[in-house]
């Protein structure tokens, strides 16, 4: 992990980058590949009161990446502070990553999946018979009419003349017919 100090207007002491360091090693807890870590400090007076902001900017593999700014009038409670939200984006992350226990695929035998496979096959057989369509080119309504009418056939899938899958049927009244 990369690790940088900036102070704009400010004069970096070493209490302050030692301070800066040691709540960086918080970060290595959470186990992610953390690829650098930029601290930014500056100071700003307005109206005769001074303010610091301090700026984390963490590069994580696998993940965006993470900005936090926080403003305050004392500098380490900034730190402190930021340092508690980049913590909470973290374990987020974290536990994130840590809850999903996907099933990898060599854990699955190939053996269980035939045998899964060929047991719904099974139960399927009885109740699914494949019919393949006598004719693939387009009818007339009509036509499919009488040929429905015709045969013993509850009902006719066929093409109509704009290729449009069409399904007409028996109705449960006498003589009459249902149009899909």
């Amino acid at each position: 992990m990369n690790t940088s100090i900036v102070g704009r207007h400010i004069e970096l002491t070493e209490p302050i980058k030692d301070y800066i360091n040691s709540s960086v090693e918080i970060f290595k807890k959470y186990n992610l590949d953390i690829i650098s870590v930029n601290s930014i400090i500056s100071q700003e007076e307005k109206n005769g009161r001074k303010a610091f902001t301090f700026e984390f900017t963490l590069n994580i593999a696998h993940l965006d990446t993470v900005v936090v700014k926080q403003k305050d009038k004392d500098l380490y409670s900034a730190i402190d502070i930021a340092v508690d939200r980049v913590s909470k984006v973290l374990r987020r992350h974290h536990d994130k990553i840590t809850a999903h226990k996907a099933t990898k695929l060599t854990e699955v035998t190939a053996a269980e999946m035939e045998d899964e496979i060929a047991n719904e096959l099974e139960k399927l057989d009885s109740e699914i018979f494949p019919v393949r369509l006598t004719s693939y080119k387009p009818i007339d309504i009509e036509e499919a009419l009488e040929d429905l009418k015709g045969s013993d056939a509850q009902f006719k899938v066929f093409y109509d003349k704009d290729d449009n899958m069409r399904v007409l049927y028996k109705s449960s009244d006498e003589g009459k017919f249902g149009l899909y």
